[in-house]
C-alpha cells in the first residue's frame, strides 16, 4: 500500500493506519480455518507457535488488540486487590480506560519516568509493598513499555530489562513487557527478539502497528500463564471463531522471507530520522518538551531511535495541522502540546521529502495568518 493507493495522502498519525501487503491479502484469502475457541483453527495455532518460538517462550495466545493483550496478561498474572508497578505515562496507565481496575480488580502504582523511559531502580525497590502490612495492597506485577511511546518511541535496553526483571524476581513478582512496538525495539537495538524477551515472564506485542497487519496482538509466556490469559480472553469477550483469516497476515509479518515485516522496520526508523533532521532545519519547529525532549531548544534528531517524531511548532498547533491536512499530510496532536508523526509501511523517502515541503509551507502560512490577525486586531 503506497501513498498513491491512499489517494495521495501521507498519513503519519500512527503506524496503525497501515494496510495489509499483497502477500497478507493472499494469505487471508487462502487461510485454512477452524474454530479458535476449540483451539482447532490451524492458522491461529501456527501463528501462536511462531510467536512463542520467535520470543523464546513456551506458548502464546492471539488476541484482538494490544489493550486486550495487556488486559489478559494482567488477568493471567494477578489476583483481585493486587497492585502493578507501571510507568506513569504508559499505555496501561493512560490509554486503557483503567481496565486494570474495572476488569482485573487491581491497582497501579505509577512510577516516575526519566527522559529515556526508564525508572530509577532504587525507586522501584522502594515501590514494593510490605506484605505484612494489612493496610497495603500486595505487589503482584511489574510492567514496562518497550518501545516507550512518550519518550519518542525509545527502545529500552536489554541491560535495563534484565535489571528490572532481577528486582521483580527478588520480590517474587513477574515482569510483563507491553511490547506494542516490541520489534521496533529489537531492530533499533540490533537484538534477536528472544534475547530482548528473555528477562520477561510475559510479553505482549501488536501485529497491527509497524508489522502492518489489519488487526491483532499476541501474548507470550509460560504455558500455565497463557492458559490463564486465554481464559481471561474469553471472559472479556475475546473468544474468536474462524479467525484464521486475521491470523494469516500475522504469519506473513513474522516470517523470515521477503514478505516478512520485522527487518523492514529499519526503513521506518531511517525515514523517521530523515524527517526529524529535516524538521530541525525549519524555523518554527522546536523540541517536544515532556519526556520526548525535556530540554528546550531545537528539535534534536538524535533522540529519534525508532519510528516516532514528536515536536512543537511556534504557531497555532491546530492551524498548522489543518494547513498540513490541506496539503494531503496527516499528523496528530500529542501530549504536552506537541505533534506526533509516525513512519510506517507505505511511507517512503519520497513521502518524507513531500512532508517536509508541506511543513515548510504550513509554517509560512500559519505565520502569515498570525501576522495578519495581529495587524487587524483592534487597539485600545
Amino acid at each position: 500500500m503506497t501513498t498513491s493507493d491512499r489517494g495521495g495522502i501521507v498519513d503519519l498519525r500512527s503506524d496503525t493506519v497501515t494496510h495489509p501487503s499483497p502477500a497478507m491479502l493472499k494469505a487471508m484469502y487462502e487461510a485454512e480455518l477452524g474454530d479458535d475457541v476449540f483451539s482447532d483453527d490451524p492458522t491461529v495455532n501456527a501463528l501462536e507457535e511462531r510467536a512463542a518460538e520467535l520470543l523464546g517462550k513456551e506458548a502464546a495466545v492471539f488476541v484482538a488488540s494490544g489493550t486486550m493483550g495487556n488486559l489478559v496478561a494482567q488477568l493471567g498474572h494477578l489476583g483481585r486487590g493486587q497492585e502493578t508497578m507501571a510507568g506513569a505515562s504508559t499505555h496501561m496507565v493512560n490509554d486503557e480506560q483503567a481496565g486494570h481496575a474495572v476488569v482485573v480488580g487491581t491497582s497501579i502504582r505509577q512510577m516516575a519516568e526519566r527522559a529515556d523511559g526508564t525508572w530509577d531502580l532504587a525507586e522501584l525497590e522502594e515501590a514494593f509493598r510490605d506484605p505484612n502490612d494489612l493496610h497495603e495492597p500486595i505487589s503482584g506485577l511489574v510492567a514496562i513499555e518497550n518501545t516507550h511511546a512518550h519518550s519518542m518511541g525509545r527502545p529500552l535496553s536489554l541491560d535495563y530489562t534484565h535489571k528490572v526483571a532481577a528486582i521483580a524476581q527478588a520480590h517474587g513478582v513477574p515482569l510483563h513487557v507491553d511490547g506494542a512496538r516490541f520489534f521496533n525495539a529489537t531492530v533499533a537495538l540490533g537484538l534477536e527478539p528472544r534475547d530482548l524477551a528473555a528477562p520477561a515472564d510475559s510479553v505482549s506485542f501488536c501485529l497491527s502497528k509497524g508489522l502492518a497487519c489489519p488487526i491483532g496482538s499476541l501474548v507470550v509466556g509460560p504455558k500455565d500463564f497463557v492458559a490463564r490469559a486465554r481464559r481471561g480472553r474469553k471472559l472479556v469477550g475475546g473468544g474468536m471463531r474462524q479467525v484464521g483469516v486475521l491470523a494469516a497476515p500475522g504469519l506473513v509479518a513474522l516470517s523470515d522471507g521477503p514478505d516478512g515485516m520485522i527487518d523492514r522496520l529499519a526503513e521506518d526508523h531511517a525515514n523517521a530520522r530523515a524527517l526529524a533532521e529535516g524538521l530541525a532545519r525549519l524555523d518554527g519547529i522546536e523540541s517536544a518538551g515532556g519526556l520526548a525532549q525535556p530540554e528546550p531548544g531545537p528539535l534534536d534528531p538524535g533522540r529519534v531511535h525508532t519510528n516516532f517524531v514528536v515536536f512543537r511548532v511556534r504557531r497555532d498547533r491546530a492551524q498548522f495541522l489543518e494547513a498540513l491536512r490541506g496539503r494531503g499530510i496527516l499528523m496528530v496532536e500529542y501530549q504536552h502540546g506537541t505533534i506526533r508523526a509516525v513512519t510506517h509501511y507505505g511511507v517512503d523517502a519520497t513521502d518524507v521529502e513531500r512532508v517536509l515541503a508541506a511543513c515548510t509551507a504550513a509554517l509560512r502560512e500559519t505565520s502569515s495568518a498570525k501576522a495578519a490577525a495581529a495587524a487587524t486586531a483592534p487597539t485600545t
